[in-house]
């Protein structure tokens, strides 16, 4: 499903039509929201979106555990599996696809060991019986099963809180002052607009830390990727920050195809971009989750095979002062 774009402008008639149905939702996620969840016997650090989609808050979960692994500790990531058949818990191992666990669970995978549970109680009594000694939770901000020793509410520099409406009238998952009071921090992603200002702002009015990171593509590949012209595709919540990336890293995209967030690509899409590329004499590039939807999926294996992406990696500013915040909140020597 692709997000409407008057999510992301100026509040209109769309956004004022669904006003009532938004304020049903907003009243349900508020009510969930302020359910007390259960302590895991280790502690969590729980990184999420306060909209839909696109803030970055998968890369954060892996910097987070880098900081982990950096400091000699063992994190486990715990996900939903979001687009996955699995309910878990299960781990996710060299060999599972994005149609049994999705595709974010196979990138966290390359990083810490991960366990995918729809039922996150069970999927951290699952890691708590193992050797680890915190749990880094990739989304669940709006869950409220397992009380969180850090919540940290992840948002897009550039597209921010959007017209600052909760679904379906705008992308907020849950009113932002209800979701404000469940978080600890906010983590501003990349350059900030004046939606993400605004959501910044009220962070900081219910004296919650605001930490400000910036998603940077690794140069190896970028040097790989700038001696021809590409054509750029992505299936995620944002495409245009992804080709904008490739923008910024001097990468000449000649065309740009976007598809909807965690998009199942068909036999016909993998048809039409290889064709598309070889007309134009243009380099596939994806993102790292879009490949991971391509692999073992024979149908798909030649698209897979010629396309390359560009990594990033979040890069958070004034890092002792976050692993300070992690510390205080978890007992870790972070």
């Amino acid at each position: 499903m692709r997000e409407p774009p008057f999510w992301w402008q100026a509040p209109g008639l769309a956004a004022r039509l669904l006003a009532p149905a938004a304020t049903i939702y907003g009243a349900i996620a508020a009510t969930r929201l302020r359910r007390q969840g259960r302590r895991a016997d280790l502690p969590v650090i729980c990184v999420g979106n306060l909209t839909v989609g696109g803030s970055g808050k998968t890369p954060a979960a892996i910097a987070v555990a880098r900081l982990a692994l950096r400091a000699g500790l063992r994190p486990v990531f715990l996900t939903r599996g979001y687009g996955g058949r699995l309910a878990g818990p299960v781990r996710v191992c060299p060999s599972a696809g994005a149609a049994d666990v999705g595709d974010e669970p196979l990138l966290l995978a390359r990083t810490a060991p991960t366990i995918v549970a729809r039922d996150r109680l069970a999927g951290a009594a699952a890691i708590a019986r193992g050797s680890a000694d915190v749990i880094v939770m990739d989304d669940g901000l709006q869950n409220p099963s397992i009380s969180k020793d850090v919540a940290l509410a992840a948002l897009d520099g550039r597209r921010g809180i959007g017209n600052g409406r909760v679904i379906p009238a705008g992308p907020l998952r849950a009113p932002l002052n209800t979701q404000l009071q469940r978080a600890h921090a906010v983590l501003l992603v990349g350059e900030a607009g004046e939606s993400a200002r605004l959501g910044a702002r009220a962070a900081k009015a219910d004296g919650l830390p605001v930490f400000t990171a910036r998603l940077e593509p690794r140069k190896s590949e970028v040097a790989e990727l700038s001696g021809k012209p590409a054509l750029a595709y992505a299936g995620i919540a944002d495409p245009e920050k992804f080709f904008a990336t490739l923008t910024r890293a001097g990468i000449a995209t000649a065309a740009r195809f976007s598809f909807p967030d965690h998009h199942r690509y068909s036999a016909s899409d993998a048809v039409r971009l290889i064709a598309r590329a070889r007309e134009g004499g243009l380099q596939l590039v994806t993102t790292e989750k879009d490949l991971a939807r391509l692999q073992g999926d024979p149908a798909l294996a030649d698209l897979a095979s010629r396309s390359k992406v560009l990594p990033v990696d979040l890069v958070i500013d004034e890092e002792a002062h976050f692993c300070a915040f992690l510390q205080e909140r978890t007992g870790l020597d972070v």
